[in-house]
Formats: structure tokens, sequence, C-alpha cells
């Protein structure tokens, strides 16, 4: 009995240790991208809907803290779903409104990284789970998956360079439910048949897709508040 106490007494032990380190992972993370008060950043975007067919276009991505964030074409339309846009690194990372915890490893093209689950500890929180994927090496969020009570579930992919040392990725890819994905009132383009989109149905277990790569990022400089309206 003693013999078998002693070893319940060690997986506890080991599987409170694993739940500290994760969060120790998630802190540093957290301070990286907390270092950042706001930033203006430019590049071009590539979107894939279902069924619309959308140039490439310049953007301008801007960022202040706590949770602003905006993203506008160089046509002054974003194709990023209705609130997909609160979804950002730095409310991913707030640790004191979520739980935390250690889901293990997965990799990321090739490398093995840490998996931390998040689930908030607010009731009206829209977030059901967050699931992170951290280099540990690094403490850089690589990916990032979110379901939502009303906006449908959102994907984060970031590929780091130049300003890794902010937490800024050089290539973002945003994925969305298709189906959750609603045109821009007002705005009309060519669909892929030419005709009018699909209906809402055909569109299930689709995923619209947003890559955007980053040529410059203004860091801690001021953002004004219009732009965000």
């Amino acid at each position: 009995m003693k013999k078998i106490s002693i070893i319940i007494f060690l997986f506890c032990s080991i599987k409170a240790t694993a739940q500290q380190d994760i969060n120790a992972l998630l802190a540093k993370a957290k301070a990286t991208i907390e270092s950042v008060n706001d930033y203006k950043a430019t590049g071009r975007m590539k979107t894939n809907v279902a069924f619309l067919k959308v140039p490439i276009a310049n953007v301008s991505v801007f960022f202040k803290k706590p949770n602003k964030l905006k993203v506008k074409s160089e046509k002054g339309i974003s194709f990023i779903p209705k609130g997909a846009v609160s979804i950002n690194l730095t409310n991913l990372t707030g640790i004191n409104k979520f739980t935390v915890i250690d889901a293990g490893t997965d990799k990321i093209a090739g490398k093995i990284v840490r998996v931390a689950k998040l689930l908030p500890t607010d009731d009206n929180s829209d977030v059901v789970l967050s699931t992170v994927y951290i280099d540990e090496a690094t403490s850089l969020i690589k990916k990032a998956k979110t379901t939502t009570k009303d906006n449908g579930t959102y994907e984060l992919e970031m590929t780091y360079g130049k300003y890794a040392s902010f937490g800024l990725p050089d290539k973002i890819i945003f994925s969305f439910n298709a189906k959750d994905y609603k045109l821009p009132k007002g705005i009309t383009f060519d669909f892929d048949d030419g005709t009018a989109p699909p209906a809402t149905d055909k569109l299930k277990g689709r995923k619209g897709r947003a890559e955007i790569t980053f040529s410059n990022y203004v860091i801690n400089k001021g953002v004004e508040d219009v732009l965000f309206k």
C-alpha cells in the first residue's frame, strides 16, 4: 500500500510540475507580446473565400492595447469576418482570464511545440475554447485555434522573422468557417460561377482563408483611436 501511495504521489507531482511549466511558458509568450503597446503595419493580403474571387490587396493593420485591432485593404474593405478581429494574440494570452490545461506536444512544420488549452473563467465570454501551440525554444505562439459562441471557429498560423523579438509575425494565415462569412454590406464581387454565392448549408465544413505577408511594422510610436472607427 505504501509503495502504491508513493507512485501516486510521484505521478501527481510530475503532473503538477508540467502544469507549472505550461503556465510559465505561456507567461513568457505573454510578456513578449505585451511589450507591444501599439503598431501600424503594412503588407499584402491574399484572400480565399469559398464563393468569392478576391484580388490580392495591399493592407494596413492597426493595433492598440488592450484589444483594438483593425485590418483595412487598399479599397477600405476588410475581408476578415465580423467578430474575428477580436481574436488576437493579446486576448489569447490573458492567463488570468483562462484555466490553462497542459495538452502535451504536437508538431508544426516538423518541429515539436507545446500545446495549451485555455478555458475561459468568465461564463459570459464569447470564447468557448482556445488552443495555442508554443515554440518552447523561443516562447513564440506558432498557432492558435479559437472556438466562439457566436462567431464560429478561427485559426491563426504565424511565421516569424525580423520582428520575432516583439512577438509579431512576418506572415500570418487566418482561417475561418466559410459558412460564417458574410459579404460586407453594399459590396458585390464576381462569384466563382458568375452568379451568386452558394447556399450556407453547402459551405458547411469549408474554410475561408486570409494570408497576410507583412513588409513593415512601426511599433510603439502611437496609433490614433480614429483609425479603429
